[in-house]
């Protein structure tokens, strides 16, 4: 019978986290997820955004909670403090978000019924990376990670400074992405955000999330850390690039020319 150690599996999982970042950015270039701005018919049964944003990123929270307890690190304190970033945010993006956007009025504005919904396939492929992240990030934490369980300066030396810039990023995620909930309460279809980091580029919710993971890599100083981040950059960047091509297409000369993409006054 055909076994596999849970070291060759751990590095054959972080192997994929790096192999499908290239495949992921170039397609992007070209295909965007047809969700949101960029909803299109052809791909199949649709589903809520909501529910589709629920169930793609639940992996990330209960696959989490059920590893971590078998890893060596399971019961070291300074391992549950780092992993705790990790699961806030995810609690967010899996129960809050889906809430928020469930009670806006975006899924009953003056758009096009089908515009407001989620092809089962997206978010069928969002809950696969989001399984294969999920187990790298919780077993690398939980139990190959070691300088947490035995601490030191250099552990809370970059924890500390990981947790200031990906508590940074996350405020300009989530404070971006209340006011594209805002808009889409108001039900009058889509608008030109203003205020905030919007005044520099067109997607600052994305940006707060590269910030973010970035900070996660800084915490865990690791290649799952690194590989999750950089998966973040070839997943958000190409799609940053086509909303903001979509918002000077759609609002022409009322949208400001002076914004980027999503790092401000680079790209």
């Amino acid at each position: 019978m055909f076994t596999i150690s849970d070291e060759k599996l751990f590095h054959n999982c972080l192997l994929a986290l790096y192999l499908i970042g290239p495949p992921t950015f170039i397609s992007l270039r070209y295909i965007q997820a047809p969700y949101g701005k960029h909803h299109r018919s052809g791909w199949g049964p649709t589903i809520s955004p909501a529910l589709a944003w629920f169930l793609m990123e639940s992996p990330t929270l209960w696959l989490t909670l059920l590893i971590f307890p078998f890893g060596k690190n399971s019961s070291n304190a300074r391992s549950l403090i780092l992993i705790s970033p990790f699961l806030f945010h995810y609690f967010h993006r899996t129960i809050i978000y889906p809430l928020r956007i469930r009670s806006s009025g975006g899924q009953r504005s003056t758009q096009p019924n089908a515009a407001n919904r989620f092809p089962v396939t997206v978010a069928f492929m969002a809950f696969g990376f989001n399984l294969l992240n999920a187990y790298v990030q919780a077993r690398w934490v939980s139990n190959y990670e070691s300088d947490g369980a035995a601490g030191g300066w250099w552990f809370w030396g970059r924890f500390l400074v990981g947790l200031v810039i990906f508590v940074s990023g996350m405020y300009m995620n989530m404070s971006s992405d209340m006011v594209l909930v805002g808009l889409k309460r108001e039900g009058k279809g889509y608008r030109v955000p203003r205020g905030g980091l919007f005044e520099f580029v067109s997607c600052p919710n994305y940006f707060g999330e590269i910030v973010e993971w970035l900070g996660w890599a800084v915490m865990t100083w690791s290649w799952a850390g690194f590989g999750f981040f950089l998966y973040t950059c070839a997943n958000l960047v190409p799609r940053a690039r086509a909303n903001h091509r979509w918002y000077l297409d759609k609002f022409g000369e009322e949208y400001p020319k002076s914004r980027k993409a999503v790092i401000p006054f680079l790209y």
